[in-house]
C-alpha cells in the first residue's frame, strides 16, 4: 500500500520525525487560502504514485499568492507519466545546506531489516548506487535486536555525514526505524534529508509503503486505500478480496500462493508466452473464490487462454474441483481453461474434473505442460 507525500509525513509525523508543516488541498482556491495560513514563501507540491514530479513541472516555489494561484493552477490536473493530480500538498519552504538519502526495507535473503544512508540526497538512489556505490553506507539489522543508538551513530559516521548533521540524524534514524517496524511498513525512505543552515535535520520528502496484510491492526488506514492507483481489473479483483496485478499478455493466470503465481508467471514466459496478470487466490480455492477470480480475468479483453494453477494443502483436492466446477456455472468464460492440479487428494479431484473435460476445459499433469498447453491455445 503505497502512500502519497503528505501521507507519508503525517506518518512520519505520528513518530516524531520533524516535517515540514503543510495541507493538502484539491482545488486552486483552497491552495491559496493554504498559503496564506501556512505563510510564504511556500513549495507546491504534486501528490502522485510516481517519481520524477519535479522535472515534470509538479513542485514549485511560490513567493505570494498569484505565484500561488499560477502554480497551483498548473499543477492541478497536470499528467505526471500517466498520473494525473488531483491533490496538491502546501508546504512551508525550507532552508538547505545539504541533502542525504536514508531508507529502511527489508532484505529477504539476509532475512534482516536493511538500512541505506548517504550523504548524497535528492537523487534517485538508484543513480548514486551505479555511479557511487560507496557513497551509500548499508546496515543490517537483527529484527530481534532493532537499531541501537551505537549503531545508528556507527551508521552515521560510516555515510561521512557533515558532523553538524550527527546527533539530529541519529536521532531521526532511530525514530524512521520504530515508524519502519512498528508502522508496518515494507519500506520507509527519506529523500532528501536535510540539514538546514541552523543545524537542524529534517525530513522534506516521504516515500512510505505499509504491508497491507497488516491492515488489521492499524485503525484509520482505510483512509489510504482511497487514494491507491489501481485500473479497472486491479481495482474490481481488490473489490473481491483478490491479490492481483494486471499485466501487458493474453494468458490469465490464477493460482493459490504468491510463491506459486510467481512460478506460474514465469513458466508462461519461459515457454513463450505472455501473461496477462498476476492473481493469487489464497489459501482456499472454493467456488466464490474461484469465480471471483474468473470474472477479474474473464472482463479482460487481451485474455485469449487462462491457466488455474492450482497446489492442495489445507484445501483438498477434490474440494478444488468441486469449486472450480461450480464457478464454471455461475460465469460464462469465453477463453479456454488449461488446469494443472497437484497436491493433496489431487488424484481425487483431477477424477472429478475428468467427465468434464473439453477443447474448452483442459487438464495437463505438469506446470510446464499446462503452460505449454495454454501459450498454444492464447496464440490460435
Amino acid at each position: 500500500m503505497d502512500l502519497l507525500e503528505y501521507q507519508g509525513k503525517q506518518f512520519f509525523a505520528s513518530f516524531d520525525i520533524p516535517v515540514s508543516p503543510g495541507e493538502a488541498v484539491t482545488t486552486v482556491d483552497d491552495a491559496v487560502a493554504a498559503a496564506e495560513r501556512i505563510g510564504y514563501p511556500v513549495v507546491i507540491k504534486a501528490q502522485v504514485h510516481v517519481g520524477g514530479r519535479g522535472k515534470a513541472g509538479g513542485v514549485k516555489l511560490a513567493n505570494n499568492a498569484d505565484e500561488t494561484r499560477e502554480h497551483a493552477g498548473n499543477i492541478i490536473g497536470l499528467d505526471i507519466k500517466g498520473h494525473v493530480v488531483k491533490t496538491v500538498w502546501i508546504e512551508v519552504a525550507s532552508d538547505i545546506a545539504e541533502e542525504y538519502y536514508a531508507s529502511f526495507t527489508l532484505d529477504r535473503s539476509a532475512k534482516k531489516h536493511l538500512g541505506m544512508l548517504s550523504a548524497q540526497g535528492g537523487v534517485e538512489i538508484e543513480t548514486v548506487a551505479e555511479e557511487d556505490p560507496d557513497a551509500i553506507a548499508k546496515i543490517w539489522i537483527d529484527p530481534v535486536d532493532g537499531l541501537s543508538e551505537e549503531a545508528a551513530r556507527a551508521w552515521v559516521l560510516a555515510a561521512k555525514l557533515n558532523p553538524a548533521a550527527t546527533d539530529g540524524a541519529v536521532d531521526i534514524l532511530l525514530k524512521l526505524y520504530r515508524a519502519y517496524t512498528e508502522g508496518d511498513a515494507d519500506l520507509c525512505e527519506i529523500n532528501p534529508l536535510i540539514l538546514k543552515p541552523t543545524g537542524e535535520v529534517h525530513a522534506l520528502d516521504a516515500k512510505v509503503t505499509l504491508d497491507g496484510n497488516a491492515q488489521f491492526r492499524h485503525e484509520g488506514w482505510e483512509v489510504y486505500e482511497a487514494t491507491q492507483v489501481r485500473d479497472e481489473r486491479e481495482q474490481a479483483a481488490h473489490d473481491k478480496g483478490l491479490q492481483y496485478v494486471g499485466l501487458e499478455g493474453s494468458v490469465g493466470v490464477i493460482a493459490n500462493g504468491a510463491g506459486l503465481a510467481m512460478s506460474t508467471v514465469d513458466i508462461v514466459n519461459q515457454v513463450g508466452g505472455k501473461p496477462a496478470n498476476f492473481l493469487d487466490i489464497g489459501g482456499g480455492a472454493n467456488a466464490e473464490v474461484m469465480a471471483g477470480a474468473l470474472e477479474v480475468i474473464n472482463n479482460d479483453p487481451n485474455v485469449k487462454s487462462i491457466f488455474i494453477n492450482i497446489f492442495g494443502g489445507i484445501t483438498r483436492g477434490e474440494e478444488v474441483a468441486n469449486g472450480i466446477l461450480e464457478a464454471l456455472d455461475r460465469v460464462t468464460i469465453e477463453a479456454p481453461i488449461v488446469i494443472r492440479l497437484d497436491g493433496t487428494n489431487a488424484d481425487e479431484g483431477r477424477a472429478i474434473l475428468e467427465p468434464h473435460l473439453s477443447d474448452q476445459l483442459q487438464m495437463q499433469p505438469t506446470m510446464l505442460d499446462a503452460a505449454r498447453t495454454v501459450v498454444q491455445l492464447a496464440r490460435a
